[in-house]
């Protein structure tokens, strides 16, 4: 829908220059924008490299070991369901931590693996008990909450941008980024928590 909605403003863009007269700032912009954004696509793409290859350092050290490790007790409260699989808890603590770091490309994969395992689950639950299994369970909502709201310790892809764009300052968004995201997590866990709560309760009084 969105390739049809940016199709459209361009074109309609084109138009409205060809009958105003403002085809060649029009042209300029287009090549300009091209530059541009390959060159956003050069710094982005040493960005990632750099800090995939931190995280990977980080594996190979332990210290993902040990973060998971002091996640675990948050997590349990968080997914009661998924807490006997280690498998999972593993994928869900990945991909938190990648999300605190900023790496939100070395996020996807463990998300994706989380969110596959958390389905698994509710489909053989939906099976032995009842329900809808082609329906996203409490914990799959839960975690989708969690990993929009994103809290970031440090905000790469954005002090990223901000060097890009000539920012003299480009670290002095992690305090407020870091602020901003806190407050949203928490608004979403709260949220998911007390939803997750309420569907339990309705569900022992069926």
């Amino acid at each position: 829908m969105l390739n049809y909605i940016w199709a459209f403003m361009i074109i309609i863009g084109i138009i409205v220059a060809a009958f105003t007269g403002t085809m060649e700032p029009v042209s300029s912009g287009i090549l300009d924008s091209a530059k541009e954004a390959i060159s956003l696509c050069i710094v982005m793409l040493g960005v990632v490299g750099m800090w995939t290859g931190v995280m990977k350092i980080a594996e190979e050290t332990g210290l993902v070991r040990q973060l998971t490790r002091l996640l675990m007790p948050i997590l349990r409260l968080l997914f009661p369901q998924a807490a006997g699989d280690e498998q999972v808890m593993g994928y869900i603590a990945a991909n938190m931590i990648a999300n605190l770091l900023g790496l939100g490309w070395a996020s996807t994969p463990t998300g994706l693996k989380a969110m596959k395992a958390l389905h698994e689950m509710h489909k053989k639950r939906c099976e032995e008990s009842g329900g809808d299994p082609n329906a996203a369970s409490d914990e799959m909502c839960l975690f989708m909450v969690i990993n929009i709201s994103s809290l970031q310790l440090v905000p790469i892809n954005m002090i990223a941008y901000r060097s890009q764009y000539g920012s003299v300052h480009p670290g002095t968004i992690i305090l407020p980024g870091l602020a901003a995201t806190l407050v949203s997590t928490l608004a979403g866990v709260l949220y998911g928590v007390w939803r997750c709560r309420r569907n339990a309760h309705k569900n022992q009084g069926k």
